[in-house]
């Protein structure tokens, strides 16, 4: 794997929560104030000007050069910036005209993963016919099981509500994978919800924690930094302790979706939205009822960046079934964490999930 690739690779894995911001910019500024010669989001957050950029960056499969010029990010020497900018005004204008102002045409509309949009439909290759996604979603038969049956299934399936509240902490060590290379990781979790996971990246561990209120990130040797609001609400869903048993209490509104399957498997689908958290779309096995995959998505100014989490290798931990394996995938980036040792009800002081005042050490 390219040596460029591998360290992307590995700063998105430190990351389990909303995509990066590299600038803690507080909520009162907007992007025109704290950065140069911005035009087409000089209204939006000043935080929510890089998740925009990696919107733009993932629809159309390119990177920051495409665009701007390294070093001098608000020069418009490139044509390639200056074509961005008309494209953005021209899908805010169609959003407002025929959508209500509702975020429905995106980059990723026209373009797909490609630098330059498609403006037809592609030959067929095979004589196989084709198939869309929709279409070969398996169809829900009869009335289905419920919201409830379906929560009900997953809390027997890791082991009983007893069984998970057994638990009140879990010390975990394992490696990231990504590329053929492997990275050591220690995580920490405490009930009922805090998280923090060190990565052993070279000579500088990196980390990224919720300390049960906020989250926070940082590189040993340098000064950490608060995560924003989208990437807080992330990672606290990340160290929900006891999400079995709390998913009707995080997302009240749980609706049931169309069944679909994951890897071959069947599995019975859940959407949830609530103030103050992730929207998510939740994947549970249907002859297990195992949580399978999570899919959460966080709202940029040119839309919404999804964030998947498939879990794998489920075995028991102090009397409750917990996946030992878990892939995070997003358009920018994919890694896997495999844990190969864990500990349960270990004493863990809260401090260490503490954002340092100073440099991390």
């Amino acid at each position: 794997m390219h040596k460029q690739a591998f360290a992307a690779a590995l700063a998105l894995a430190v990351l389990t929560a909303a995509p990066c911001v590299r600038a803690q910019t507080g909520d009162t500024k907007t992007a025109g104030e704290v950065y140069k010669n911005i035009t087409e989001l000089k209204d939006t957050p000043a935080d929510q000007l890089t998740p925009a950029m990696q919107f733009i960056a993932s629809s159309l499969g390119v990177e920051c050069g495409f665009c701007h010029v390294q070093g001098k990010m608000e020069a418009d020497d490139k044509p390639a910036k200056r074509t961005a900018r008309q494209m953005m005004a021209m899908t805010a204008m169609i959003n407002k005209t025929s959508f209500g102002g509702r975020q429905q045409i995106t980059c990723y509309s026209c373009h797909h993963g490609s630098s330059h949009p498609a403006g037809m439909p592609p030959v067929l290759e095979s004589d196989a016919p084709m198939r869309s996604e929709a279409a070969a979603a398996p169809r829900p038969s009869g009335a289905g099981a419920t919201v409830d049956e379906i929560l009900a299934k997953y809390v027997e399936a890791v082991g009983g509500a007893d069984a998970i509240r057994k638990v009140s902490s879990r010390t975990m060590k394992g490696e990231i994978l990504t590329g053929g290379n492997q990275t050591p990781i220690d995580l920490f979790t405490k009930a009922p919800n805090q998280r923090i996971s060190i990565s052993h990246m070279g000579n500088a561990d990196s980390y990224t924690a919720f300390d049960g209120t906020a989250g926070w990130l940082g590189t040993a040797g340098r000064p950490a930094r608060a995560m924003t609001t989208a990437e807080s609400a992330a990672a606290g869903l990340d160290a929900e302790f006891y999400l079995p048993l709390r998913l009707k209490e995080i997302y009240p509104q749980l609706r049931r979706g169309r069944p679909e399957e994951v890897g071959g498997v069947e599995c019975e689908v859940l959407n949830g939205s609530a103030p103050g958290h992730p929207s998510v779309r939740l994947y549970f096995e249907k002859t297990t009822g195992l949580l399978l995959r999570m899919v959460r998505y966080a709202d940029t100014p040119m839309g919404r960046m999804p964030t998947q989490i498939d879990y794998a290798d489920y075995r028991n931990s102090g009397g409750a079934k917990v996946p030992f394996r878990w892939t995070l995938s997003r358009p920018n980036g994919r890694f896997t964490i495999q844990i190969s040792e864990m500990k349960v009800n270990l004493p863990i002081d809260d401090a260490r999930f503490r954002k340092p005042e100073g440099e991390v050490r």
